[in-house]
């Protein structure tokens, strides 16, 4: 844990100059400590004072012009496994609650996926605002972890809440945070993991094929997730565009045929197989050895079925592996996607609807819903990185009980 990369967020509240003594402390116990100052912060302490405690440069501007392949909002955003803002003044706050991204601390917030956790600093009756308590508590919804302040004597010479509370508290905060990230984080050392993802095209003749607009970010997304976590990955991929996530080997695909090639020869050494790839259902009957030349108004062109592969996988799956498939839909999502978890038989299938904003092809989100034999959840819209851990560790808590389930009898 002491290696966890911790993102300070400092904003224009006189507790400012706290952020030295939160910083000094965090980067002490073995923290590596970067540190965003807006400019407002900038007025009470300086960026020389929390470079020094913190041994790394200091970011102000969105685009500081030091590094040209380096745009700091995103870069530090993926950086960061924790980012805090502290103090949180009332501005920033409602910045983020409403998603306003007009500095690098701004934009930052608005780029990152770790914990995000908040120390509000402020005059006791700006704090007491209902405006500032509904900031708090859509970023509660949003999963922050707020820091509550400390009431006393304020800089202001007003009594109440909105001091800053004492970085050593804020320090035993952040390291209760990062123990139950810990805790809760997905670890799949051990587990083998099939993927496939992207679409198969069916060829022709040399120049033209049959195919669907599959961008295989999802699949990718997932054994990306799955690398990460420990996994041993084998990632089918077909031809897309995207590169192999660190930590997994890859095998190229083209074709329907080719694909179930692969799946069928490495089926045999997973625990999890996730069907994500997009498969043409048909190919054509011949395919010509060359172009096909223009003749006539019309053409006529007969397809035949390509091989089911995840009904296949379903058919030969061991009693310790589990099988995911997945779904895409324009009308009646639940009914049918309930249809193929049964006919397929999948433990799993991840479902949903191309007319859906935020689900479609092609997009770093999706909104879909999750089927299991004994019910459904429909899952909000999250990126794709997100969306695969919640499968995998939907796929490790679905092994477990089969395994439970075994000892038992």
């Amino acid at each position: 844990m002491k290696n966890k990369h911790i993102l300070v967020g400092v904003t224009g509240s006189i507790a400012a100059f706290k952020a030295c003594t939160l910083v000094s402390a965090l980067t002490k116990k073995g923290y590596d400590v970067r540190v965003i100052l807006t400019h407002h912060a900038a007025a009470f302490i300086t960026p020389l004072s929390l470079a020094a405690v913190s041994h790394n440069d200091v970011y102000i501007d969105e685009f500081d012009g030091t590094n040209e392949a380096m745009i700091p909002h995103i870069a530090l955003a993926k950086w960061a496994d924790l980012f805090i803002v502290a103090p949180a003044d009332a501005n920033v706050l409602a910045k983020a609650a409403c998603g306003i991204a007009d500095d690098l601390l701004t934009s930052c917030i608005l780029a990152s996926t770790c914990p995000m956790a908040a120390a509000p600093a402020m005059n006791v009756h700006m704090y007491e605002n209902i405006a500032t308590q509904t900031n708090l508590n859509t970023l509660k919804e949003r999963g922050w972890k707020i820091i509550e302040p400390e009431s006393g004597l304020l800089a202001c010479a007003d009594t109440g809440k909105g001091r800053l509370a004492e970085p050593e508290h804020i320090v035993d905060f952040i390291e209760k945070i990062l123990s139950e990230q810990e805790e809760n984080a997905l670890s799949l050392a051990g587990k083998t993991v099939l993927v496939s993802a992207g679409p198969t095209q069916e060829a022709l003749d040399p120049v033209r094929f049959l195919s669907n607009h599959s961008s295989g970010k999802q699949g990718f997304a997932i054994a990306a997730a799955a690398a990460k976590a420990g996994a041993k990955v084998l990632l089918a991929a077909g031809p897309v565009s995207l590169p192999t996530p660190e930590g997994v080997e890859r095998i190229d695909y083209v074709s329907a045929r080719d694909l179930e090639k692969i799946m069928i020869e490495n089926a045999p050494k997973a625990d999890f197989i996730i069907m994500a790839a997009a498969v043409a259902d048909y190919r054509f009957e011949t395919t010509a050895d060359q172009k096909i030349k223009k003749s006539g108004d019309s053409m006529t062109l007969t397809l035949v079925r390509n091989p089911d592969i995840l009904a296949g996988l379903g058919k030969t799956k061991r009693d310790d592996q589990i099988l995911c498939g997945f779904a895409m839909e324009t009308e009646n999502l639940d009914e049918n996607a309930r249809a193929k978890l049964i006919a397929k038989n999948c433990d799993l299938l991840i479902a949903n609807n191309l007319r859906t904003e935020g689900a479609g092809f092609q997009g770093d989100t999706n909104i879909v819903t999750l089927l299991k034999p004994e019910g459904s959840e429909h899952l909000p819209l999250m990126s794709k990185e997100d969306l695969g851990r919640v499968i995998l560790n939907t796929m490790l808590e679905m092994q477990k009980g089969k395994t439970d389930h075994a000892s038992v009898h």
